[in-house]
C-alpha cells in the first residue's frame, strides 16, 4: 500500500462524518494523538485482535467485523465499570476493497456513536486481513471493577442469555439444525454483540467482581475464582437461555453451549449479601434484569454444577475457546 493510498485511505473512510468529543484535543491526521483525561479518574485499557480464518470467516459481513472488533473491547471497559472515550485502530488488509471498506467503517462508526467514542488514530498496512481496536475509558479513581476482590458467600450474577453466540456458530457449521427465524436471531448475537457497558458503570460499588463472557462462562468465571481463590456452585437449571437455543437442542446441549461457547460478551459478576437490596433495586429499573446463577464457595478454584440441587450428570465436550491450546 503506497503513502497516498494509505492517506487516502485513512481520509476517506476514516476521518469525515465521525463523531468527536472534547476530551481530544487532537485527534487522526498527526503522529500520535493528544487527549485531556477527565479529573479524579483512571484511565482503563483493552485491546483486542480479530483475524481472518480465526475470529471470522468470509461469510461475516464487513459491517459486522467492524462492529464486533469495537463491541468486544467496550465488553472489557464494562466489566471493568469504565466509561468508554476514544478507539485506536490497527487495519491490516490484503487490497483495498472499497465495498469491504465502506462496511467496516459504516459498523465501526455506527458503535462508536452509540457509546459516544472517538477515533483518535492507528494503523493501516498492507497483508493478511486483520483488525486490533485498542480501547480507552474512565473509571473514578479506585472505583474499578476487578477480578480479584471476591468473597466465598457472593451471588454469581450474568446478564442476557448465554449460549446464543455458540448455536449460531455450530448452525454455520452445519453442526446443528436450527429455523430460520432462529438462526437470524442467534446469527445477530453472533455479528452484533452489545457490550454491558451502563450495567458495569451502574456496578462499581456493589460488584465485588466482574468479567465478561468472551471464551465461555466456564473458562471466564474460573479467572475469577482463580485471582479470588475462591470457588463456586452454579445452578445449570438456572442458566439464561434464549427460546432460540432452547427450542433448538435439548436441555443438555443447552446447558453446555451456554457453559462454554464464546462470543456471548455478557457480564458475569458477583454480589456480596450485604449488597444484594441495593442491587435489587437498582437494577430493578433496567430493562433486562441479571441473572443469579449460583453462589462462590470457599473451595478454591473449583466448580460444582448442580441442576435442582444435585449434581449435574451431564458431559462437556470442552471447557471454553482459549487460542494455542494444544490437542
Amino acid at each position: 500500500m503506497s503513502d497516498s493510498g494509505e492517506f487516502d485511505l485513512i481520509a476517506n473512510y476514516f476521518t469525515h462524518r465521525w463523531p468527536s468529543r472534547d476530551d481530544v484535543v487532537l485527534g487522526i491526521g498527526d503522529d500520535a494523538a493528544i487527549l485531556t483525561p477527565a479529573e479524579n479518574s483512571q484511565l482503563v485499557i483493552a485491546t483486542d485482535t480479530m483475524v481472518a480464518d480465526v475470529h471470522f470467516d468470509q461469510q461475516t459481513p464487513a459491517r459486522a467485523i467492524g462492529h464486533k472488533i469495537a463491541a468486544v473491547n467496550l465488553s472489557d471497559l464494562a466489566a471493568m465499570g469504565a466509561e468508554p472515550a476514544w478507539l485506536s485502530l490497527a487495519l491490516t488488509l490484503p487490497k483495498v476493497d472499497e465495498e469491504w471498506l465502506n462496511g467496516f467503517s459504516h459498523g465501526l462508526r455506527e458503535i462508536c456513536e452509540y457509546y459516544d467514542c472517538q477515533l483518535i488514530g492507528g494503523d493501516t498496512t498492507k497483508g493478511p486481513l486483520s483488525v486490533t481496536v485498542t480501547a480507552h475509558g474512565f473509571v473514578p479513581a479506585d472505583h474499578a471493577l476487578r477480578r480479584d476482590q471476591a468473597k466465598p458467600g457472593d451471588w454469581i450474577y450474568v446478564t442476557g442469555t448465554l449460549g446464543d453466540a455458540g448455536l449460531a456458530l455450530a448452525a454455520q457449521q452445519q453442526r446443528v439444525q436450527i429455523s430460520d427465524a432462529h438462526y437470524r436471531r442467534v446469527l445477530e448475537r453472533l455479528y452484533f454483540p452489545t457490550p454491558r457497558v451502563a450495567i458495569g458503570q451502574s456496578l462499581r460499588d456493589i460488584a465485588s467482581s466482574a468479567i465478561d463472557v468472551s471464551d465461555g462462562l466456564l473458562a471466564d468465571l474460573r479467572h475469577i475464582l482463580k485471582a479470588s481463590n475462591v470457588g463456586a456452585r452454579l445452578a445449570v437449571d438456572e442458566l439464561p437461555l434464549s427460546m432460540a437455543l432452547t427450542e433448538s437442542v435439548n436441555e443438555e446441549q443447552a446447558i453446555q453451549f451456554a457453559l462454554t461457547s464464546g462470543d456471548d460478551y455478557e457480564l458475569c459478576f458477583t454480589v456480596p449479601e450485604s449488597k444484594r437490596g441495593v442491587f435489587d433495586t437498582l437494577m430493578s429499573r433496567h430493562p433486562a434484569k441479571p441473572t443469579c446463577i449460583g453462589r462462590l464457595t470457599n473451595e478454591p478454584h473449583k466448580i460444582r454444577l448442580e441442576h435442582d440441587g444435585e449434581r449435574w450428570q451431564g458431559q462437556l465436550e470442552q471447557h471454553g475457546y482459549e487460542h494455542f491450546r494444544t490437542a
